[in-house]
């Protein structure tokens, strides 16, 4: 079978092949600045140029060098909302400039980006120092149309840069030019214009007109008003890239009632709650930046949800390394393990008080957050060694030192341990005899959870797992039999954390992907929930009451389904 031949490439309007050779040649040559800036006066064709190159390159089959990955128009768009449409299309959850440049410097992948009409944009100066920043990446690069002689022609092009000036002559084929008149005779002059006056009209104090408006216009509003809004403008530009997606009001009001935090006027919540009744999902308790009553934990890099001595309580790990035990219910903090962890990765609580921490350098570190039963009497003098739980997690912490550097994931699993590794592959750690591993993934993997599955009436059960990679997949393994050869679930970014739980409904798996999904899944009948909170989510948990619990660098929720 013969590959589908690349798609052919049209002409340019107005006799631009010069101008577009040069363009192609800027991407195709390696060595050339991250920078391009096409420049001209006001009627000299640059949209119409970038509309042909972007057209082309954002075709399936379009060769690598000439693919166009992200895009935005910039009139009326600002420095924030043009991060949300990239964020978008380049499956990044970029909630600021901020998120999307560091997203990208930590993708080595190529990536190019165009950006027309710059010198329209609600913000051109943000914008600016947007592009300058993104096209200071080495593999990123940056082509930008901005009209000549303004400001941000000027500081765009004061640095290394490969510019074009379409109102020279060597971009435009004259030949050609003229042939394209011929054939185009009543081409029309300029580009149509948005009506003002047809927009739909909102409030921004009102929450249920702007979850009903247009969001980018919404978005807009919000980043030119230097009002408060009762809160609803910090909440709506902590979610907006969530905001801004496609989808009901009432799921718009979900997202906005997630991101409003406990300074903002307190009718908006009652508001908020109304309007999303239609929702998926009901919002529970949440906790977001800023938040004093009760204080907001931090960013939330790893959770756990507590069993045994820590039963309704959450273990909540922060981007310094500061575990916190918070009660489920009200996420008030009720205490935090003594020693920091920094560079956590991951949780895991085992049933006895027991916390145990995995490190950026994939160490594990054990402590203990509550104490369990003792045995008292004669039980205490027949039994004054280590217990087999810790003789458990000792067992794995020599088998984290013996892999220094290479372990990436961790969950618990009763009366075994699950590690996950640089190399794609699972280890289930038991006491006292070798792990049991299986190879589940291309390249790192991101996140374990398991659950014990009930296979007979006499309370049998086998440890299954799910885990997550860094190749965006999910797959499903019971360490007593071979992996699933097919994935539970597959898309084109990494996962960032996965929870599994059964239910009432039977087992459900959630999913938190790195482009900011995050997914809710009923197994045994495919029913599909999803949730986003307009930045990544990190950490994923269920509640013994079936709530799921996501964490953000932004905010802890507590979701129940409807």
């Amino acid at each position: 079978m013969t590959a589908d031949p690349a798609p052919r490439w049209s002409r340019p309007a107005f006799g631009r092949e010069p101008a577009a050779a040069a363009l192609l040649s800027w991407l195709g040559d390696p060595g050339a600045p991250g920078l391009a800036v096409v420049t001209g006066a006001e009627g000299s064709g640059k949209s119409r140029l970038l509309a042909w190159l972007i057209g082309h390159g954002t075709r399936p089959g379009t060769a690598g060098e000439r693919r166009i990955h992200g895009f935005v128009p910039l009139p009326g768009q600002t420095a924030t909302t043009a991060a949300w449409m990239l964020g978008d299309q380049l499956s990044i959850a970029a909630r600021s400039p901020g998120d999307l440049v560091a997203a990208l410097a930590a993708d080595p992948r190529r990536t190019v980006i165009a950006l027309p009409e710059l010198h329209s944009a609600e913000q051109p100066g943000p914008v600016v120092e947007l592009v300058l920043r993104l096209a200071a990446l080495d593999h990123v690069r940056v082509l930008v149309e901005v009209r000549s002689g303004t400001r941000w022609e000027q500081a765009l092009t004061a640095g290394p840069c490969a510019r074009m000036d379409l109102d020279e002559p060597q971009w435009t084929d004259e030949a050609r030019r003229r042939s394209w008149d011929a054939a185009h005779p009543v081409e029309p002059a300029g580009r149509a214009e948005r009506d003002p006056g047809r927009e739909d009209p909102f409030d921004l104090d009102d929450p249920v007109s702007v979850c009903a408006a247009d969001p980018w216009s919404v978005a807009t509003a919000y980043e030119r008003s230097r009002e408060s809004h009762g809160g609803l403008r910090a909440a709506w530009l902590r979610a907006g890239a969530s905001l801004t997606r496609e989808q009901p009001a009432a799921e718009r009001a979900l997202v906005l009632r997630a991101a409003l935090g406990d300074a903002g006027d307190p009718r908006l919540a009652a508001a908020l709650d109304s309007a999303a009744r239609d929702a998926s999902w009901t919002l529970v308790r949440h906790r977001v930046r800023g938040d004093v009553t009760p204080p907001w934990p931090g960013p939330v890099r790893a959770l756990a949800a507590g069993t045994g001595p820590l039963a309704g309580q959450l273990v909540v790990a922060d981007h310094q390394g500061t575990v916190r035990v918070l009660d489920a219910e009200s996420a008030r903090s009720t205490g935090r393990l003594p020693h920091p962890v920094p560079g956590v990765r991951a949780t895991a609580e085992h049933g006895d008080g027991t916390v145990t921490v995995l490190d950026e350098h994939g160490l594990l570190h054990i402590q203990r957050a509550a104490e369990s039963a003792k045995p008292k009497g004669l039980a205490a003098l027949l039994d004054d060694g280590p217990s087999a739980q810790e003789r458990l997690l000792a067992a794995v912490q020599e088998y984290t030192q013996r892999q220094r550097e290479t372990v990436t994931a961790l969950t618990g699993g009763g009366d075994r341990v699950v590690l996950g590794d640089a190399a794609g592959t699972v280890h289930v750690v038991t006491a006292g005899a070798e792990p049991r591993t299986a190879t589940l993934h291309r390249g790192r993997v991101t996140a374990v959870a398991g659950t014990a599955l009930p296979v007979s009436a006499a309370g049998d059960t086998v440890l299954l797992l799910y885990t997550g990679g860094a190749d965006g997949t999910v797959r499903a393994w019971a360490p007593h039999t071979d992996a699933m050869p097919e994935p539970v679930a597959a898309r084109n970014c990494a996962v960032d954390a996965v929870a599994v739980a059964t239910a009432d409904a039977g087992l459900v798996l959630a999913i938190a992907w790195a482009d900011g999904l995050v997914e809710h899944r009923a197994l045994d009948d495919d029913r599909l929930r999803t949730f986003h909170p307009g930045s990544r989510a990190h950490a994923l948990a269920f509640t013994e009451e079936g709530d799921l619990v996501v964490g953000t660098d932004e905010a802890l929720l507590r979701l129940r389904g409807r």
